[in-house]
């Protein structure tokens, strides 16, 4: 690269032969993080430091110095005062160094995961998760930021750089919703916690970036990815919320609305009802949520039962769940259990109750002549028989 120009290196005939000015041009900056001078730099250049940008120093796999004060440095015995430590490493057997020009502003990124993370829940099992969001950062200590990035990390381009901090944005993500799993949080409450996770995010991540000279300023547009058949179940829960009905109501009420869409039939007959009565098909939630107001508990109780794993609502002489197939032979020998909110009894082992979704806490009995644990209120043991 001697004697070599370069758009970024103009040369402004130095007083010493082969010596340059070294500045990083405005034009060259747009979306870079960092550039590295294409020159080795040597006694008697010049190095021209702007208001928004740092000149650091590198040999050896470490920072001499850095210049953060916009000027025009002379590495000369002139500027003796300002250079202090680089000229004693120049003078003596000629050496040369390399220098990173680094942004000092806010810059703008993206993340978003390659791998998905696997949030074990109560309800659903091991859930894949992928997140994605958005972050605003600066370097915030240009002598740790080339000592990792270009010393340990071997990186010289910008794109270089991004990437590795990606990764560490989504790591920092998947941290906290590791911690706040650990609270509690199930994968159907992520939607309406971004905020909380995006606040967790930020206060963890000064331990994570202080290492690589980096400051987090904000995180935003955090996104979390969820399965289908999850996502399906909160936006579920969301419209029985709005249209405060429970699972069943809500069931009917759909119902209602695909008789309205369809004149054949069961549901032609259930259309001619809904026309009768001066309601369309947008009135099928309003009037679900009426007429089995007062027959829930009833058609509940005498007519259909829940699927004790997935909460399929099934008739009640069914013997196997359509949906999962789990054996449904056994909740009439198992009774029923009573919400301690609202008071709806559910067929035993329901795990949240289908009018307030309240968790249902079983209480069991053991038996003891064989020692099988049942649901309290069983009277007979189902293993071996025995009355309890």
């Amino acid at each position: 690269m001697i004697g070599k120009k370069s758009k970024n290196i103009p040369d402004k005939g130095g007083s010493v032969a082969g010596s340059i000015t070294i500045a990083w041009e405005t034009q060259y900056k747009e979306g870079n993080i960092m550039w590295k001078v294409p020159r080795l730099i040597r006694f008697n250049d010049n190095i021209v430091v702007r208001e928004d940008e740092t000149a650091v120093f590198f040999r050896d796999g470490k920072v001499l110095t850095y210049f953060d004060q916009p000027n025009r440095y002379a590495l000369t015995d002139f500027n003796a005062p300002v250079v202090q430590g680089l000229l004693k490493f120049f003078t003596g057997v000629q050496q040369q160094a390399e220098v990173y020009y680094i942004q000092r502003r806010f810059l703008d990124g993206k993340f978003g995961s390659t791998q998905s993370y696997q949030f074990n829940d109560p309800t659903f099992g091991v859930v894949n998760l992928k997140v994605y969001g958005e972050y605003r950062w600066k370097i915030s200590n240009p002598e740790n930021f080339i000592n990792q990035f270009v010393g340990t990390f071997n990186v010289e381009t910008s794109d270089q750089v991004d990437s590795r901090l990606k990764e560490q944005m989504v790591i920092l993500v998947y941290n906290a919703l590791g911690k706040m799993k650990d609270q509690g949080l199930k994968v159907t409450d992520i939607p309406a916690n971004l905020l909380n996770i995006e606040q967790v995010v930020l206060a963890t991540a000064p331990d994570q970036f202080a290492q690589y000279g980096v400051e987090i300023n904000k995180l935003s547009g955090l996104t979390i990815n969820l399965p289908d058949e999850v996502q399906k179940a909160v936006d579920k829960r969301s419209e029985m919320s709005v249209l405060g009905v429970n699972y069943l109501q809500l069931q009917a009420g759909e119902a209602m609305v695909d008789a309205a869409k369809n004149p054949t039939g069961v549901a032609g007959a259930g259309a001619g009802i809904g026309i009768g009565l001066g309601a369309g098909a947008g009135m099928g939630y309003a009037m679900g949520g009426q007429m089995m107001g007062g027959m829930s508990s009833g058609l509940q109780q005498s007519q259909t039962k829940q699927c004790p794993k997935c909460g399929t609502i099934v008739p009640v002489t069914a013997a196997f769940c359509p949906n999962c197939g789990t054996s449904l032979q056994s909740q009439q020998q198992q009774g029923t259990i009573k919400c301690p909110k609202c008071g709806t009894e559910s067929p035993a082992g329901t795990k949240f109750c289908p009018n307030c979704g309240t968790l249902l806490e079983v209480e069991k009995i053991k038996c003891p002549s064989c020692g099988v644990e049942s649901p309290k209120g069983t009277k007979f043991c189902p293993n071996c028989g025995k009355q309890l």
